[in-house]
Parts: structure tokens; sequence; C-alpha cells
């Protein structure tokens, strides 16, 4: 094992997760259930089946496992659902996850139901950064997509508690989907620049519940960039290695930033460094691929660290290429699984 020197000593440096086409995971998303209070049409069948809770790894096993993937080199974890704030004491977790060694921020995404009373704790238990889901600015249609009547002003209000508490950065993802929200793009970024937020726009992708995905609801990044430009000019910012995002802040000088997040057209596998832990401990290396692999039996029969940590390598090590070497071979994608199910 490598090391490295430093003024307390020598201490052994990680050995990182590493795939076959050598990408190191650096970011762990955790489901924490699958259950949700929305029922977006482009995540969840209409009578989902939910996980039996006993089926849920509990708090203690989400943080054993954090820890594992920590000594690993991961450093950044961000919580989902579902929608993680139906799960009860999550603030309770995220002091847990906060506290691992090696773990440098963790946050989350989430419907923004519940935002408005959490936000302080959270903040409080050491969650850094929140991404709230909102994929319309007009009442009437957003409680269409979301399929629950009354909602958008309380989401809203959860959004602004969020930086009053200062929970940073806080951004939105807007699914764009043709016909439905496409009207919406330079309202969104309206709103960025109003509110100093970072708003990004996700290109539709094959993970809807009822499976009415087709590729010409898809609105490309390009597209979603150049509608904005028609009003104000962007200027691109310099990509972090393994971003999903491509990001734009206003060449005027305005507040807040725009982000494109191209899975469809223009997908980033060739760095990726995500791996993704689902609500009832299946291991997903790659969000387009049906390869999980089940942690749970192990940590629930007593295996140790050591041996979780060689499961994990092992699975890793086989993550799929990617969705990019699906549109190289000008194949469409097809429906995997679930939103809901994993999170994003």
């Amino acid at each position: 094992m490598r090391v490295v020197r430093s003024n307390v000593g020598i201490l052994a440096a990680p050995r990182p997760l590493v795939d076959r086409f050598g990408r190191v995971a650096r970011k762990l998303r955790i489901s924490v259930t699958d259950r949700c209070n929305f029922r977006c049409n482009f995540c969840m069948p209409r009578n989902p089946v939910w996980l039996d809770r006993n089926e849920l790894l509990t708090f203690e096993e989400i943080a054993r496992l954090a820890r594992i993937f920590a000594r690993m080199g991961v450093s950044r974890v961000r919580l989902t659902g579902g929608e993680p704030l139906v799960r009860r004491g999550i603030e309770k977790l995220v002091s847990m996850l906060a506290e691992v060694e090696g773990i440098e921020s963790v946050s989350m995404t989430t419907n923004g139901y519940f935002l408005e009373e959490m936000a302080a704790k959270l903040k409080e238990a050491g969650l850094r950064g929140v991404t709230v889901s909102l994929h319309s600015l007009k009442p009437e249609r957003y409680e269409e997509v979301v399929g629950v009547k009354g909602v958008f002003e309380k989401v809203v209000r959860g959004i602004r508690r969020a930086i009053e508490v200062g929970l940073w950065p806080v951004k939105v993802n807007v699914v764009v989907t043709r016909g439905c929200n496409d009207d919406e793009i330079l309202d969104f970024a309206e709103l960025a620049r109003r509110t100093g937020i970072s708003v990004r726009f996700i290109e539709y992708m094959p993970f809807d519940g009822e499976r009415l995905w087709r590729p010409e609801l898809v609105v490309s990044g390009e597209e979603i960039v150049r509608a904005i430009e028609e009003r104000y000019r962007l200027e691109p910012l310099e990509r972090e290695p393994g971003s999903t995002s491509l990001n734009y802040r206003f060449a005027d000088g305005a507040q807040g930033t725009i982000g494109v997040i191209t899975s469809m057209t223009r997908p980033f596998c060739y760095d990726c460094d995500r791996v993704r832990l689902k609500a009832d401990g299946k291991l997903v290396p790659c969000l387009f691929s049906n390869a999980e692999y089940d942690l749970k039996p192990l940590l629930r029969r007593g295996a140790s660290d050591e041996e979780i940590e060689d499961f994990i390598r092992s699975a890793f090590w086989n993550k799929f290429e990617g969705v990019e070497s699906l549109i190289r071979k000008h194949q469409i994608p097809t429906h995997v699984r679930s939103m809901y199910t994993i999170g994003g």
C-alpha cells in the first residue's frame, strides 16, 4: 500500500476503487428509501410495490458501508430516495455520515415537500447542500407532473428555507420533456438569476415508471442552452472531472448558474466517478446497466469490513462502460429500472 508523509507521521493512502476502464469512484449516492409522497410520471409507476421495511438497510449498516467506501477514497455522499425525507430520523443518518473520516461532504436530493420543516435540522446535522426537483414553475402544471394537488407553494417555501438556514449549494433540478415543460426554460433561467441558485436542466431518461419514454421526447442540452442564449449570453465554466453536467454563468455578471445534464446526447461515461447503493443494500455501479450486487447478506451474516471491501471492489471492477457506448453503436437505451428505486 502506498504511503504519504504528513506532519503527524506516516499515513496510509487509500487504495482507490477502480473499474476495468480505469475509472475511479469518488462519489457515493445512497438511496435511503424507495417510498415517495409524490407520483412523478417520469419516475414512478402508477401502482408501485414498496420494499418491506425490514429489507431496508439500517442507518448503522449505511454508515458502516460509508466508512468502507471512504477507506477506498470515496469522499462525497449524496442521499436520495424515493424521497429521502420520508424516512423517519433521516437527520440522524446525516449526522452519522458527516462524522465518517474521509467523507468531505454529505448532500441530498429531495422533492422539497418536507424541506421547510427539516432544513434547519439537516443543516445542524451536517448536511452541506441540497438539490430540489422542481419540474415546472406553473403550479397547476407542476402538480399534474407530481400527481399531488396543493403542494407547489410548500415546495417553493422549502427552497427558500434551505437558502435561509445556509444549506449550500442549493440547486434545482428540472427534467425537461418535450411538449410538457420545454416552454419554461427561460423562466427557470430567470429563477437562477433572481435567487442565485444553480438551475440544472436534465435530459429525459428512460427510467420512467410507466415506460412512456421515447427519444423524440428528449430536449437536448444543446437545445436548452440555445433557448437561454436567445435572451442571455452564457459563458461555460470549467468542467470538474467526473461531473455529469455542463455548467454556465451569465455573461452579464448576474448571479446564479445554469447546468445541463446531457445523459442522452453527450454523456460523460469516460470519467464517471459515481457508484450507487439502493435502499435494500444492492450496489449499482452504473445507472444504465441492470447489474446489481447485494451487500445486505454480507452485512447481516457478520462479514468483516475487509470481506465487504473485496466484494465491492469485485463488483465495481465489472462496471458497465456506460450509455456512451450504446450511443456510439447507434443503439437506443432501453428501460432498466424505475428511477424511484435508485434516486438517480
